[in-house]
This record gives C-alpha cells, structure tokens and sequence, in this order.
C-alpha cells in the first residue's frame, strides 16, 4: 500500500499546502504584525524589506545551483528539504516572537536579522521542492496532473492562512499562531517528502560550475521568453487580489464583511477549476495550452469591468478564478519540457538553477504591480483613503481589469516571439508516465 503513495501527485502536492500555510500567513501579516502592533517605523520597515528583496535576488539562483550539484545516496533535493525543516519551522516562529521591550533600533535588527534567515530557508525550501516536480513527473500529462493537484491544495492553504489567521492571532497572538502554523509545516511537510523517491540520474557530463552554469541558463531563449511571459501574468494575479478590496469598496459598494465572499468566489472557484483545465490540456500541445490559459485570463478579467454590485462582482469573480486557474496549471508543463531539453543539451538535470532563477523573476513581478497602482493612482488623483480623488472608481476599474488586461495582452504576444518546438518525450519517460497514470 505504502508503494501507491510514492511519487504520486497527491502526497508531493501536500509539500506545497505544509510551505503555503505559514508563507502566505507571512506574506499577509508580517509587516502589520511590526509597524501597526509593534509600532515598527514605517522608514525602518522599508528598508528591512529593500534588503530582504536584494537578498532574495542573491541566494536563489546560488542555492539552485548548489542543490544541483549535491549527489547523496539519499537525492540531490531530499536531503536540503529534510535538513530546512526545522530551521523554516525555528525561522517562521522567531519572525513573530520579538523579545519584549526592545528599542526601536532593536526591534528593528530583530527583523531584518529574522527576514534574512526566514527568506534564506524558505528559498532552500522553494528550490528543491519546485525542482522535485519536473524532475519526478516526465510527460505533458502526468507534470499537468501533478500541477493541478499542486494547485488545489495550494488554495486551500490560502484561504486557511488569509481566512483563519486574523480570528487565531485575535486569540492566542501571533507568536503561538506561529508555532501552530509551524507545526501544520512540519507534519504535512515530513508526510510529503518520506513518499518521495528522487530517479538516479546517470549524468553524461561533468556538473557545470558556478559561471558556466549561468551562462548555459541565461543564454537559454526559450527559458527567457517563457519567464518574462509568466512575469507579466504573474503580475495579475497579485494585482487582482490586492485591489479586491478597493474594487468592493469603491466600485460594487459593497461592505468589508462582503469581501470574503468576494475574494471566495475567485480563489474557490480554481479549485474545481484546475481539473477543467487538466482535462483541457490533455486534448493538445503543452505549449498551445499554456498560450491559450494566458488568452482566455486575459479574456476573464474583462466582466470585472462591468461589476456594480455583489452578485455581478461574484460572477465576474468566477470568471477570473477560470482565468487564473488555466495559468496556475499550464507553466509546468512549458517549464518542465524546457528543463528536458538542458538535459538533453548539458547531460545534465539541473532543475535546480531553473526553478530558482524563474522563482526571482517571477517574484519581482510584484515591481510592475507597484508602478500599475502608483501611476494609475497618480492619473485619477488616489492617494490614500483619507484622499480618494475625485474618481476612485474609475481608478480601481482600470487597475483590476484594464490593467491587467493590457498585461495580458503583453504576456501572449511575448509568448509568441519564440517557437517553442521540443523533441518527443524518450520512451522511458512515456513510459513512466504511462506508470503513474495508471497508479492513480
């Protein structure tokens, strides 16, 4: 019995809802846990998070590339995972249990000095367990099968971490929500990885070093246009879910305790939504359908135009959660054949480099989100709630969906600036697909 469950999409997409839970929690509530709780200055916070985002950009692309070197009898990528455990675990609570009566210059090193050893064990973390994925699913529909999984699990961690953590810190406080959220990583995250068996790779080459590595990455066409797409749909997705709450208040006129059903009917709809597009991409090319999710989010965001009161706004939200959920599944195909193909050319798995570099690219998406929301603030006259401007409707129509739109709009035509032609999957990888499908 216990064979089933090795390498079998369902136990490796509990990896990402035991890493989402407390990343999302972070991500949501850490600068208000330190500036509006702590009294943290917003001065001091900001350039807490400029070196946290240089750091970022430093320590992926070099932890990629040193996870790809690793060679254990037990993986390359299990061993970093196991040993980051209980560091993540250790990192994520002291992020939210500053000793008592520091200073604001002490509080200050608390967090920058917290952010640098969460983010770097998070990256180790984000690294191995991305590149377990095209590394353990060979084929378009079994890495397809496994990102859709993947992905359900991971909105339900989001909603968990954005619905729950407000009512369990209102509780216990922050510190113990962090030690629960801790413990939710560990067990799911242990779960996961003991029913992961990496594949001995029998590598042709000789493992590159540090500069031939990025150079064989970056000159890479394919792997550049595919990210720099991905960046700008990437940016809608955290576009939209950050102007929700504008887009309800300004323009459908609805109350704060109505946005939860708002926001519900984006990122609950991708659930089932996820396994409509699986079954999509198994009728045509991986490529085609990683185009074709980024036409038809494009086309989704366009009733959130037209919202006026709740239920418009949760039928345009249904239809933006079909939009998301399309890009949400099909990258991974895309990204996994392009890892193939360096395999073929290098003799040489380095999922390791590849998943990290695309994670920093697309995490600085969140620049182009920023610009969005300052420049189209700055047309209609947004600055803050104290001073909406003459139109603040206007200004969140154009930033939830004719932003976005002209963002997508960007995405497809760069996807198609390149034929991404690859070579048939090699027999044994059919063949292992073939495996797992049956399996399940």
């Amino acid at each position: 019995m216990k064979g089933k469950w090795i390498n079998s999409p369902y136990t490796f997409a509990l990896g990402m809802f035991a890493m989402m839970v407390p990343s999302q929690a972070f991500s949501s509530f850490y600068s208000y846990f330190y500036v509006e709780k702590l009294g943290l200055g917003i001065g001091l916070a900001t350039l807490a998070r400029m070196i946290f985002l240089i750091w970022d950009a430093v320590n992926n692309p070099l932890f990629g590339y040193w996870s790809d070197r690793t060679n254990t009898r037990y993986g390359r990528r299990r061993p970093w995972v196991f040993g980051s455990i209980p560091l993540f675990m250790l990192a994520f609570v002291l992020v939210f249990s500053p000793p008592g009566g520091l200073s604001e210059n002490g509080l200050f090193v608390w967090f920058l000095v917290t952010l640098i050893l969460y983010e770097a064990v998070a990256t180790v973390l984000w690294v191995n367990y991305g590149a377990l994925l095209p590394e353990l699913f060979r084929g378009d529909r079994i890495r397809a099968k496994a990102s859709a999984i993947q992905q359900g699990y991971q909105v339900v961690a989001l909603l968990i971490a954005t619905a729950l953590s407000p009512m369990i810190y209102a509780a216990i406080n922050f510190s113990n929500m962090a030690i629960v959220y801790a413990c939710v990583f560990g067990i799911f995250m242990y779960i996961c990885m003991m029913n992961v068996q990496e594949k001995k790779e029998t590598n042709v080459g000789e493992p590159l070093k540090l500069i031939p590595a990025f150079r064989e990455t970056f000159r890479n066409k394919k792997f550049w246009v595919f990210n720099i797409s991905n960046s700008f749909a990437q940016t809608v997705n955290g576009l939209v879910s950050s102007m929700i709450p504008f887009y309800a208040k300004y323009v459908l006129h609805i109350s704060e305790a109505q946005v939860a059903i708002l926001m519900a009917s984006v990122f609950v709809s991708v659930i089932p939504l996820v396994f409509v597009w699986y079954w999509i991409i198994r009728t045509m090319d991986g490529v085609k359908a990683w185009r074709l999710s980024l036409i038809v989010y494009g086309i989704s965001v366009i009733p959130l135009w037209f919202g006026y009161d709740l239920i418009s706004g949760v039928a345009a939200g249904i239809a933006v959660g079909f939009g998301l959920a399309g890009f949400l599944v099909t990258p991974a195909i895309v990204g996994g054949r392009i890892i193939d193909e360096d395999a073929d050319n290098t003799g040489l798995r380095r999922e390791g480099i590849y998943t990290a570099v695309s994670g920093f690219i697309t995490r600085s998406s969140g620049l182009i989100s920023a610009l969005a929301f300052f420049v189209v603030g700055l047309i209609f006259g947004y600055q803050s709630g104290d001073n909406p401007g003459s139109d603040p409707e206007s200004t969140f129509r154009y930033l939830v969906s004719v932003v976005p739109l002209c963002l997508l709009a960007i995405s497809v035509i760069i996807s198609f600036t390149i034929k991404f032609k690859f070579k048939e999957p090699l027999r044994g990888d059919y063949d292992h697909e073939q495996k797992i499908n049956h399996q399940l």
